[in-house]
């Protein structure tokens, strides 16, 4: 134990000594969560971009209902997405997929209880189905576009009904409250599966996860430099075991990793809305968070380990490792948001351990899970570390007896 804590001091030391590595491990992901926050708040905020549609499931079919839906369609800036399947299970789907933000539903007999007060209180009543990720402004400002529209039909019907003689000289019209009808907003729930995350849900664990794998870069340097000058050979002449030397290494770029984990999170909390975008809000799961910090951690230091023997030099560190890491991160939903991706992109993702990480850290923030939700994905990731550094130690020992 005494090696061990010996070793761990020599590694801090080390690590005290590269400020300018230390620099870019913090700084580099703080800047990449208040950047990638900011730039794609707009694009993760589900409703307030270009594409937002609507559709209509016409149940009744009369000249009533389409007259409403044609008053809809020129005075909402919500556009209608004429070419949606139609049928109320693909709509629903549609809506419950992210593909529609909006379903109005007209019922049968809409347009016979239209003007009918005294069926008014049993009169269908119109819905509509809402995407649960677009905002609750844009619920309200879409339920309130429908009733305009139902207002507007409901007077003109008076109007044609009353007869221009009567309308002009004043004919008692019906009290609003006593015949418009009321409109349902039904908030149609998504599947586990298809929570989708904002820009800071997604930028903060996401940039987190790949510095964190990126301590193979000063890691490699660290490894190379003293197999260079001769510290690991001495190391070895004082029959200190090598498995020993790399669980030296651990510890200290463990303790980097999650100084890394807490700055992002005060970044994502703190800063982020200070320029403008949404705070970070935790679930009330710390154990779980910090178990999932733990994992990826530790998957990271062993891969920056295994990189590190193999690799002769430190140019041969940085591109195996920089473009191992780049690669994973594409793949893996890091750069592009894995909901984005096409579907065999998605399924492509499943072997990036920054998605393993990056699946397990939402299943917290979006999901409310808990320690036995994320085991799926910290024990891959905690096999992964135990894979790279059973070869990282075979690979040095043949090194010593060749």
């Amino acid at each position: 134990m005494t090696r061990l804590i010996a070793l761990w001091c020599k590694e801090f030391i080390a690590l005290s000594r590269d400020r300018h590595g230390l620099l870019a491990l913090f700084l580099m992901p703080a800047i990449f969560v208040l950047v990638m926050s900011l730039a794609l708040r707009d694009s993760f905020t589900p409703g307030t971009g270009n594409n937002l549609h609507y559709a209509v499931l016409d149940a009744d079919g009369s000249n009533e209902s389409s007259a409403l839906a044609n008053r809809l369609e020129r005075a909402g800036v919500i556009k209608r997405d004429k070419t949606a399947a139609t049928g109320r299970t693909k709509l629903r789907d549609a809506v419950r997929e992210g593909r529609l933000a909006f379903v109005l539903v007209i019922p049968k007999n809409f347009g016979t209880t239209l003007m009918d007060e005294r069926n008014a209180s049993s009169s269908p009543m119109l819905q509509i189905w809402a995407d649960p990720a677009a905002s609750p402004l844009l619920h309200a400002a879409f339920r309130q576009q429908v009733q305009g529209a139902l207002g507007s039909l409901q007077a003109q019907t008076l109007i044609e009904r009353s007869g221009p003689l009567t309308a002009g000289f004043g004919a008692a019209a019906p009290d609003a409250g006593d015949w418009q009808r009321q409109v349902a907003l039904e908030t149609v729930q998504r599947g586990e599966t298809n929570a989708i995350p904002s820009s800071v849900q997604q930028s903060v664990p996401a940039w987190l996860i790949f510095s964190m794998f990126f301590v193979v870069i000063p890691m490699s340097a660290l490894f190379i430099t003293e197999r260079r000058d001769g510290s690991l050979q001495r190391l070895r002449t004082q029959r200190v075991p090598f498995h020993l030397i790399l669980s030296g290494k651990l510890l200290p770029f463990f303790a980097v990793n999650q100084v890394q984990a807490v700055l992002m999170v005060l970044v994502g909390i703190y800063i982020v809305p200070l320029m403008g975008g949404e705070a970070l809000t935790l679930p009330d799961a710390p154990l779980a968070l910090w178990s999932m910090s733990a994992a990826v951690s530790l998957a990271a230091v062993c891969w920056a380990l295994l990189i590190a023997s193999i690799a002769r030099t430190s140019e041969q560190a940085t591109i195996v490792g920089g473009v191992g890491n780049i690669l994973m991160g594409a793949i893996g939903g890091v750069m592009v948001p894995k909901f984005i991706m096409p579907a065999f992109m998605q399924t492509l993702a499943a072997v990036s351990p920054m998605a393993w990480a990056l699946d397990g850290f939402h299943m917290i923030m979006l999901r409310g899970g808990g320690i036995a939700d994320i085991w799926p994905y910290a024990g891959a990731l905690l096999s992964l570390a135990v894979a790279c550094l059973t070869i990282a130690i075979w690979i040095n020992r043949r090194s010593v007896r060749s």
